[in-house]
């Protein structure tokens, strides 16, 4: 017979909250109920597992321990699978609702999005998405803070050394873009070192400028940076203008640009690994039902992306 387990959900989710508001005062104003609960709900937890949770601060409120951090990760999961049980058992498990927090990488966000919005309000209406879009070191250290689901983004070599786990939905190979009008703008395909001596307009993000300058050098060419930018939008703009050539590898659905002026995209024919779309996610942690089902419809959104760059 399976020996009954020491603590209570409830304690769990006082802990949780405990946590993400850094004081037990706080806790007790944002559950609506007495400080002394929350304490000795918390207290009482720390007994029944016989580990220090927090480590209590005079004037700065609480800091988790190890241990601490080990359980919030645990007691969400545990928690997002309690709701799930509770919905079955009320005859509502296919009928998926409640939140999910989805982190995307800022460059990929106008281009998945807006069709996981409409997608998913339209299966499934009770499924409320929050978004957290930055940059992929970000994004990693969220979805290890436990504050996202999952996150959309390019893998960068990094999940590995990260205890995360990615799975690679879609592969984008690199394209050069010119100005139209530009020499070789009637061309299918280009070489890298026919645009050696224009300046390179960067995508200056971490990890992706590392990915856009190596690709350079692979082909043999110094590329000259003349111009960096943090938008994808303002890299196309400025390359219609005539300032320069960039490499990317999202294709919009339209040449022109917000600056009004006209891209050309060309084939990159330099060998590159394409990058890899990744729905990455905390190894072991199993995502809940409605989480799967977002990342079901990225998968198909990708899927498509895919099958038409």
């Amino acid at each position: 017979m399976t020996s009954p387990v020491g603590f209570t959900l409830v304690q769990l989710r006082y802990f949780l909250v405990a946590a993400e508001c850094g004081s037990m005062t706080a806790a007790s104003a944002r559950l609506h109920i007495a400080q002394s609960a929350v304490s000795s709900a918390v207290h009482n937890l720390e007994h029944d597992l016989r580990v220090q949770l927090f480590i209590r601060r005079r004037g700065r409120g609480l800091v988790l321990t190890p241990a601490g951090e080990r359980l919030q990760y645990q007691a969400r999961e545990l928690l997002a699978r309690a709701r799930e049980v509770e919905g079955e058992a009320r005859g509502s498990g296919e009928t998926l609702s409640g939140p999910v927090t989805v982190g995307c990488f800022i460059t990929l966000a106008p281009y998945y999005l807006p069709a996981l919005f409409s997608e998913c309000t339209e299966r499934y209406p009770g499924i409320e998405i929050d978004v957290v879009e930055a940059e992929t070191e970000q994004l990693l250290q969220t979805l290890r803070a436990g504050r996202i689901d999952f996150a959309l983004t390019y893998d960068f070599g990094l999940l590995a050394d990260q205890e995360l786990a990615g799975e690679t939905i879609a592969r984008f190979p690199a394209y050069v873009i010119v100005p139209a009008g530009h020499p070789l703008a009637g061309r299918d395909g280009v070489e890298l070192a026919e645009l050696a001596a224009e300046p390179l307009v960067l995508l200056d993000l971490p990890y992706s400028r590392d990915y856009f300058r190596a690709l350079v050098a692979d082909a043999g060419t110094a590329p000259d940076v003349r111009y960096r930018t943090q938008s994808y939008e303002t890299v196309r703009s400025m390359v219609a203008r005539g300032l320069g050539y960039s490499v990317l590898n999202q294709r919009p659905a339209t040449s022109q640009t917000y600056g009004g002026g006209d891209v050309v995209e060309l084939e990159l024919r330099d060998a590159r690994p394409p990058l890899e779309l990744t729905l990455a996610t905390v190894e072991g942690v199993t995502q809940t039902a409605r989480a799967r089902a977002v990342m079901d419809v990225l998968r198909e959104i990708a899927a498509r992306r895919s099958a038409t760059d």
